[in-house]
């Protein structure tokens, strides 16, 4: 007489089921001490401002003409084994809204940090590229916030207010976000010779959007030895913790370049127009610096990489890999965010 097989009550594991599980049944005897400690920076900004530039620097590359950087691109580095910075650039601000998403998920919003820097060689772009750079990685970051549960939500908030010392006078009138936000103003060698009125209003513009957000604000150009290395130190100080603080001196005076920490400004410093709403500074540098205004309802243009006149057999093989590489990226997103959400000894 034949006995009856129970038919699993599951679906078989996959590769990946059975490695997360493994993990759950090792973390918990893994010591603490042994867990690479990994930060993640995300840089972006205006197009041409230095980003690449400003990356070969902090990892000792030098390269005299820099390649255009096509779509997101990718550096690490190692103080120690326990010590891992991952280094995201976004190529360009236009047409890359889902490519926010995989630098923020990768490692998680607790070790994610944004440089997003800005040409002052061109005011007349600033609000549409600050603009379109913070919407991006807000949206990210909300909808993250969203399917996290009411302790996390509060406990970024809390770090959000220690990072501009929890006693500010002004927390609450502020649109505090849940990572660091490094604002830079690039090519401040070039901005030098602009009007003082254009200066004075580019530079209140510039603080009050840091102070709206929680962030810190530092001028810099490649060509200027002291503003390169306090980028760099800047780097270092959200990848691996030190200095305690990059910057140096603390400046506010329009005519030289700023450099003012995290929670220490106030809107009284700023001007007399008091707390203000993100679109509210938008327009006020509008009046005063015209800026150019991104036309939505155009027709899209047509894709050149899908048009037979403007083949490039190397340049559409590169950017086909690197659209593979992404892709494959997105696809192990999941996977990695499994494994970031395991549970760790306390």
């Amino acid at each position: 007489m034949l006995e009856k097989v129970e038919k699993p009550t599951h679906q078989q594991e996959t590769i990946q089921d059975i490695a997360v599980r493994l993990l759950k049944e090792q973390v918990c005897t893994l010591p603490i001490e042994k867990i690479p400690k990994e930060q993640t920076i995300f840089v972006l900004g205006s197009k041409c401002v230095g980003k690449s530039t400003a990356i070969n620097k902090f990892f000792d590359r030098e390269y005299t003409n820099p390649k255009p950087t096509l779509a997101l691109e990718y550096s690490y580095g190692r103080r120690s084994q326990k010590q891992v910075l991952n280094i995201w650039e976004l190529g360009s601000l236009k047409s890359s809204s889902q490519l926010f998403e995989l630098p923020l998920r990768m490692q998680g919003i607790e070790h994610f940090s944004s440089v997003l820097m800005l040409d002052l060689s061109q005011p007349q772009c600033l609000w549409s590229d600050l603009e379109e750079a913070f919407n991006g990685l807000k949206k990210v970051s909300d909808q993250m916030l969203d399917s996290s549960d009411d302790g996390v939500r509060e406990r970024y908030r809390n770090r959000a207010a220690e990072r501009i010392k929890k006693n500010h006078n002004e927390i609450s009138t502020l649109d505090l976000q849940p990572f660091p936000i490094v604002l830079v103003g690039g090519k401040y060698d070039l901005f030098i010779d602009q009007e003082p009125e254009t200066k004075m209003h580019v530079c209140r513009f510039l603080r009050s959007v840091a102070h709206l957000v929680g962030g810190s604000l530092l001028f810099y150009s490649s060509k200027l030895p002291k503003l390169a290395k306090t980028l760099r130190d800047t780097f270092n100080h959200l990848g691996f913790g030190s200095p305690t603080n990059p910057f140096r001196s603390h400046t506010v005076d329009f005519n030289d370049a700023l450099s003012i920490w995290f929670g220490t400004d106030s809107w009284d410093n700023i001007s007399n127009a008091g707390p203000q709403y993100l679109k509210d500074i938008g327009a006020e540098l509008n009046k005063h610096v015209p800026q150019l205004q991104v036309n939505l309802n155009i027709e899209p243009v047509k894709e050149p990489a899908n048009d037979a006149g403007f083949r490039e057999g190397i340049i559409d093989e590169m950017r086909s890999q690197k659209m593979e590489e992404l892709k494959l990226m997105l696809k192990q997103l999941d996977l990695r965010v499994q494994f970031e959400n395991v549970g760790l000894p306390k």
